[in-house]
């Protein structure tokens, strides 16, 4: 494919950011919107970017996106899938929260909850929930990564000791075959810990994740209860969640 200059530019700064707002590149080049969402579609079929609602990105399947870049993207979507799953846990239930930019948008919307008992990895849901004064809260101890993530064997032997109500998990990727896939060895190690010392698994995944490759295996699709997301997931990952009796949420 020979590119515009534009879209060479376009190409350049997304890989060099991770993600970038359709908004930002409108700005950059002086161009409307549209003008830039036909760019991202010309690149994204070219399989040279990744689009997404809103924006666009270059992933990796050894690298995660920079901490600060997940937390921008997608954010109403986001939103959106945590005020869904909120809506399914009980007052009084006992919970985990692994990490993720995700998990964090659900720990703000669990805050209308009351005696809940939440068990987290993710010192940025400690820090939103713990404020509440008829809250539990509890931070597995480990080594804390840049983003907040405490991960680790020490992280993984202090979640079992503990079986719980639900477990509440966000995911970098699912692969066409249902893997769960993520980016840090030793945070799959915590999040199946928590899958496996939970009664039910619900799994917040935005529309970017199907189909997105990392390559650290967490587990599979078989083994969540419910599976919530802001958009119909493609037809293969339909079938699959009906053949392994997953529940789907789609928030519209």
């Amino acid at each position: 494919m020979t590119l515009a200059p534009r879209q060479q530019s376009i190409l350049e700064l997304v890989r060099e950011r991770g993600y970038v707002s359709i908004e930002e590149l409108a700005q950059q080049f002086a161009v409307t919107p549209q003008t830039i969402r036909r760019d991202i579609n010309q690149l994204g079929e070219a399989g040279l970017l990744r689009r997404y609602h809103g924006g666009a990105a270059h992933d990796s399947s050894v690298q995660n996106t920079a901490y600060t870049q997940r937390a921008r993207q997608m954010r109403d979507e986001k939103r959106r899938i945590a005020d869904a799953m909120a809506q399914h846990i009980p007052d009084q239930a006992s919970l985990f929260i692994n990490i993720g930019t995700t998990t964090e948008a659900i720990a703000h919307a669990l805050l209308n909850h009351r005696d809940l008992k939440i068990i987290t990895n993710n010192l940025h849901v400690a820090s939103i929930l713990s404020p509440k004064e008829d809250f539990d809260v509890l931070i597995a101890g480990g080594n804390v990564r840049s983003d907040g993530g405490v991960v680790g064997q020490a992280t993984a032997d202090f979640i079992s000791q503990f079986k719980v109500d639900y477990a509440l998990i966000g995911i970098s990727g699912i692969d066409e075959d249902g893997t769960l896939l993520d980016f840090d060895y030793q945070e799959v190690r915590v999040s199946q810990a928590i899958i496996n010392n939970a009664r039910q698994v619900f799994l917040a995944a935005d529309s970017s994740k199907f189909g997105r490759n990392a390559m650290t295996r967490l587990g599979s699709l078989e083994q969540i209860d419910m599976l919530f997301t802001e958009a119909q997931p493609p037809e293969a990952f339909l079938e699959l969640l009906t053949r392994h009796k997953v529940k789907l949420e789609v928030t519209g």
